[in-house]
């Protein structure tokens, strides 16, 4: 009985490969799949089975020679690592709004650290991170969030070079939005925290004797709490938001 023979394309098994590598970098940077909790193994089988699904509708792309397509593979990875970047750095929002409310409400003293996050963070931070990547696996904002990744092969093939100019904009504009997302998730309550210190210094000043900033934590904590809750009632809107923003992020690195 004569053994089964099948021949692969070497084109299209560089093709696929050169994918994998592009997506296997995105998900080590990008949320919610950078999270430690989520083994290596399902990364490399979720970037695997995405480049088998996209690879019909791609160039086909390869080289004749070794080293020129282990340079593609490395390109394929900075390409996939920044495009992950540009997610993360949109989602920060969320994490760098509970690290606002932790820093004016006092809570930043309790920091502890994070074994998933591998960082430490106190407990707005912690909370609004985890918050955050419970909804995009909720609402599917994932697989928003992974059809942008797919159609970057639209807006740069495998065969083409990332602008570093277009990708610096990107980069600026996705900072830029990071900052101002925090301030609106968090800009309320910060505003009442420091107008709760002016408070009590005003009353230090006119009753020096009431000792006004012993009482100031345990205020400036119910304060957080009570307000908190409003902002993290406003933060399935903020994940929606974001979701999009991150994938503008992307074709606008890529086009």
């Amino acid at each position: 009985m004569d053994p089964v023979n099948i021949a692969l394309p070497l084109q299209g098994v560089q093709t696929v490969m050169l994918a994998t590598v592009r997506i296997i970098a995105f998900l080590a940077v990008a949320p919610p799949f950078s999270q430690k909790s989520i083994p290596g193994m399902v990364r490399v089988g979720i970037a695997f089975g995405l480049a088998l699904a996209v690879s019909p509708r791609l160039v086909p792309t390869g080289t004749d020679t070794t080293g020129a397509f282990i340079g593609s593979l490395v390109l394929q990875a900075v390409v996939g690592a920044l495009f992950g970047f540009l997610v993360f750095l949109v989602f920060s929002a969320v994490q760098s709004a509970g690290t606002f409310i932790d820093l004016f409400g006092g809570f930043q003293m309790a920091a502890a650290f994070d074994p998933m996050s591998m960082s430490s963070g106190a407990q707005f931070n912690r909370l609004y991170q985890m918050t955050a990547l419970v909804l995009l696996f909720v609402t599917n904002g994932y697989q928003v969030v992974l059809a942008g990744l797919v159609r970057t092969f639209d807006a740069l093939p495998l065969g083409a070079v990332l602008d570093p100019e277009l990708f610096m904009h990107s980069m600026t504009s996705g900072l830029s939005q990071m900052f101002l997302g925090a301030l609106q998730i968090a800009g309320p309550l910060l505003v009442v925290l420091f107008l709760a210190d002016v408070g009590l210094g005003l009353l230090t000043r006119v009753a020096p004797a009431l000792n006004a900033f012993a009482m100031g934590f345990p205020l400036k904590i119910l304060i957080s709490l009570s307000f908190g809750a409003f902002a993290f009632l406003a933060l399935p809107n903020v994940v929606k938001s974001l979701t999009g923003k991150s994938v503008a992020a992307m074709f606008g690195a890529g086009s």
